[in-house]
């Protein structure tokens, strides 16, 4: 039976952090306010150069704009709240802050994994049925897709912060980790979790195994198309289209698939915390250098925005 006692017990949580040797505060400090500005600057300029060049507005790149806003919230759940702790030594998040925290980190990551498979689809129709492209591609079809992801996500992640909050947390406050994630707090709760960890187990596996499916299917069509091309050069331009999406999938699988399917004997705290320092901060940076420099469109756009910028202000001080 899951207890829905109230989990007053514990009004506030303590982050234990990444480090508590000082020495080091003030250069992680560093290294994470460059990572973050790196990200905001990355992901909102795709945005913005996405909304700006009409010749962007393609099915691709409005999930690719998509992608950026999931994962500039993604970065900015967890790291300022990191970046705090190790410039000021707080470690304490609220009880509603650390449920916010939980409920955001959970609900961009299940959008950013069905993203990936929206994408992927989209990929396959560009290059296995480029003739039927624009009438199975449409904005209605794109709009449902991002309208499931973040239906998906938030949903998901409602589902279950409902029922790790609905615990009693009696034990302790100590969170073993930087940020509120679901293992370190189920160990805090006093109450009886079996049930909770069902739910969360079918909703995670669901919203990590349907997507990747989806991805993996896509690209195996994606694959044999391209094996039946017979240039050469009809070959390396069917793959470049798919080359950043195909990277982007294999930094965000290959990061969850070390975090989560490694054997227990191998795990370890330390570990754990580079590892999601990894995806839940490097990630969401790398994704628009990905995009940006593997995509002669983005770049194309990039510098025609640059010589308009660099005209408006030669006019302006004429």
């Amino acid at each position: 039976m899951i207890s829905t006692e109230n989990s007053s017990e514990v009004n506030e949580f303590i982050l234990i952090g990444l480090t508590d040797a000082p020495e080091l505060q003030i250069p992680l400090f560093i290294i994470f306010i460059l990572i973050y500005l790196i990200t905001l600057v990355g992901n909102l300029g795709i945005i913005a150069l996405i909304s700006w060049d009409s010749s962007l507005h393609t099915p691709m790149y409005f999930f690719l704009s998509n992608l950026s806003l999931v994962d500039f919230g993604y970065s900015s759940t967890i790291t300022p709240k990191v970046m705090t702790g190790l410039l000021t030594g707080d470690k304490a998040i609220s009880h509603n802050g650390c449920a916010t925290q939980l409920f955001f980190f959970g609900a961009f990551a299940t959008i950013e994994s069905f993203l990936l498979g929206s994408m992927a689809y989209d990929r396959y129709a560009a290059v296995c049925r480029p003739l039927h492209y624009t009438t199975t591609m449409t904005s209605t079809v794109c709009a449902y897709l991002v309208s499931g992801s973040y239906i998906c996500g938030f949903l998901t992640s409602s589902i279950v912060i409902g029922n790790i909050f609905s615990l009693s947390f009696c034990r302790s406050n100590v969170v073993h980790h930087f940020f509120c994630d679901i293992p370190p707090l189920l160990v805090l709760s006093c109450s009886e979790i079996h049930i909770i960890e069902s739910i969360i187990f079918i909703l995670g596996s669901f919203n990590a195994i349907f997507p990747f499916f989806v991805i993996f299917t896509s690209y195996l069509f994606i694959f044999i198309t391209i094996l039946k091309i017979h240039s050469a050069e009809g070959r390396q331009k069917a793959f470049s289209t798919c080359a950043s999406h195909l990277t982007a999938v294999s930094i965000f699988y290959g990061t969850c698939t070390f975090m989560y399917f490694r054997r227990n004997s191998i795990h370890s705290m330390d570990s754990d915390k580079i590892v999601s320092v990894f995806y839940s901060m490097v990630i969401p940076m790398l994704n628009p250098l990905v995009y940006s420099l593997r995509n002669k469109d983005v770049k194309n756009s990039f510098r025609k925005a640059m010589r308009g910028q660099q005209l408006y202000l030669d006019h302006l001080f004429s």
